[in-house]
């Protein structure tokens, strides 16, 4: 049987995974993590990513007002949001864009709850500009 039998087909979109739940890389996607912060006990050899999009994350203060409260995640994502319009965030947003674009961008953050995060608010954005 071929390798290319076998291999994973490349994928497109953008995903949203948390680091220590990752299912590892798959042929053609771009992988970023979108946590200002390093993730606790993760050493950064053994983070497989492309790049670290800090500049994408939400700000120091929007992330302590949030606090990861989920009554407040609507108030959030739509600051976040405005954060995304600004540099440095906004060049950042371009580039992942084009990506999406062309292939697939895997989102990681270290977050527990993802769907009540950044990267999901990330991965909307992006999301949208590829289905447009």
């Amino acid at each position: 049987m071929s390798t290319a039998a076998t291999s994973k087909p490349a994928r497109a979109g953008v995903e949203v995974f948390r680091i220590y739940e990752d299912p590892g890389r798959h042929p053609g996607e771009h992988r970023v993590l979108v946590d200002r912060l390093w993730p606790r006990g993760v050493q950064k050899a053994a983070l497989d990513i492309d790049e670290w999009a800090k500049e994408a994350a939400p700000s120091t203060e929007l992330r302590r007002w949030y606090g990861h409260d989920p009554e407040r995640f609507d108030e959030f994502s739509r600051r976040y949001l405005a954060e995304l319009e600004r540099d440095p965030g906004v060049s950042t947003v371009e580039r992942l864009r084009e990506l999406a674009l062309r292939g697939c961008v895997v989102l990681l953050t270290a977050t527990r709850d993802v769907e009540h995060s950044g990267a999901s608010v990330l991965a909307a954005m992006l999301a949208v500009a590829r289905d447009s």
